[in-house]
């Protein structure tokens, strides 16, 4: 480990910015881009992101929008926003937690636990930035995945 935090919980961290990165840009929900992208562009995202981390992140967004043939959407979360938006890099801090709680309590390989976490309903109230899902307390984010239901 060097620094504050373990490199490869920095490497999914900058995963789950980028995907939300990419949402916001193509305006998809966070769900169809991790979809678009498959299993073998995210794993590259996650082996290499300490190499992209250090690139221009709308360079990087943009090849692997051309590259996956991510198309233009209509969700938009941060124009149906009434109050603050959060940044892609807050958004990636709270999936990079979500993913790590899913893969210890699933005992999934990380890229399997991105996709349970993106594929499943709490993703879509964490995009809601009307909402305060997206800043509750990790564990209770984690719980709801875990036990399907909000508390």
């Amino acid at each position: 480990m060097t620094g504050r935090e373990d490199r490869k919980e920095n490497d999914l961290f900058f995963t789950c910015s980028l995907i939300d990165y990419i949402a916001r840009k193509t305006k998809n929900k966070r769900a169809d881009v991790v979809t678009m992208l498959g299993k073998d562009a995210v794993a590259k995202i996650y082996d290499l992101a300490d190499v992209y981390h250090s690139d221009n992140i709308d360079r990087v967004s943009d090849d692997f929008i051309a590259s996956c043939g991510i198309t233009q959407g209509t969700f938009d979360s941060v124009a149906n926003t009434r109050y603050a938006v959060p940044s892609h890099w807050d958004i990636g801090k709270v999936f990079k937690r979500l993913v790590l709680g899913i893969a210890k309590e699933k005992h999934l390989t990380i890229i399997d636990a991105l996709f349970a976490a993106y594929q499943s309903f709490v993703s879509e109230k964490i995009e809601d930035f009307n909402s305060s899902f997206y800043y509750d307390a990790p564990q209770n984010i984690l719980n709801a995945f875990l036990y399907g239901t909000i508390e």
